[in-house]
């Protein structure tokens, strides 16, 4: 280690030691999935100095015995809050949006289209696909339900109220911030409100991937789960992808991040254009 390495750890407010971080690793895998690298070592001492403080730990060694010690303990929820990344944008990865407004307008008559967002995060992407949704059926009420979970249950009361800084909005049009956004006055200038009608169609709950069951019946339409399974390894990528299976209609479309490859899970899915893809039928 060099000297500044070495200075900047001896002003740490709480000793971090290779041990507490391989506990850390340990239960947060166990817990949600997530595989930390071991040039995380800082981020985790940064996000979780702050529960020491606000639970009024001694130091980590106590802070994750209290962990270990209680499965129940409601401190589980703010740990794992605070060790999930949440980067997210409006539109982002805009090459799925077209494909999704094609795929659901080749609903069936009274149908109603089952969309489901498995990391919402604070809701950029699910207010994206309603909107994309109300510009694909040219109404303000389209036959569409859409489902948003994230594990994270700070990111998901953001994504509920659905106000975003004015500067959130810039990747998209003109024309699309006036149509689905309220912008604030006075005391709430800088900021918009999404509209009532997109929030209306989406349903915000928490949920852990890792569940051994889920709570939602299928048929969806379409999953979004993109950019959330780099932080697992393969063999849980593959235990969630087995559980998605039952829940993606026989011809509905799985959207995954850029950076995402499955060919460990080639039994169940198969790739159908740039990271969409569909069920292998059997």
């Amino acid at each position: 280690m060099n000297a500044r390495a070495s200075g900047e750890h001896n002003t740490r407010e709480y000793a971090f030691s290779s041990h507490d971080f391989e506990c850390v690793k340990k239960l947060i895998y166990a817990r949600a999935g997530i595989a930390l690298a071991e040039n995380r070592q800082e981020m985790v001492y940064t996000r979780l100095s702050r529960r020491l403080r606000a639970t009024g730990s001694r130091g980590f060694g106590e802070y994750l015995e209290r962990l270990e010690g209680d499965d129940r303990d409601a401190e589980w929820e703010s740990f794992v809050n605070a060790l999930t990344t949440n980067l997210t944008s409006f539109f982002r990865e805009a090459h799925h949006f077209p494909i999704l407004a094609e795929h659901v307008k080749k609903r069936q008559p009274g149908q109603t289209m089952k969309l489901w967002c498995s990391a919402a995060s604070t809701g950029e992407e699910p207010y994206s696909m309603a909107m994309t949704m109300v510009e694909a059926f040219d109404s303000l009420k389209p036959p569409v339900r859409i489902l948003a979970t994230d594990i994270d249950t700070e990111v998901l009361a953001v994504a509920r109220e659905g106000v975003y800084s004015l500067d959130r909005l810039e990747s998209m049009s003109p024309e699309r911030i006036r149509r689905f956004f309220l912008k604030g006055k006075n005391g709430t200038a800088g900021y918009a409100r999404v509209r009532q009608e997109l929030r209306d169609l989406i349903t915000f709950k928490p949920l852990n991937l890792l569940d051994p069951k889920y709570p939602m019946r299928g048929s969806f339409d379409a999953i979004f789960c993109r950019n959330i399974m780099i932080y697992f390894d393969k063999p849980t990528q593959h235990r969630i992808l087995q559980k998605f299976v039952p829940l993606l209609d026989r011809d509905g479309l799985l959207f995954m991040g850029h950076s995402e490859v499955f060919q460990h899970a080639s039994d169940l899915i198969k790739l159908i254009d740039r990271t969409v893809y569909k069920l292998v039928v059997k």
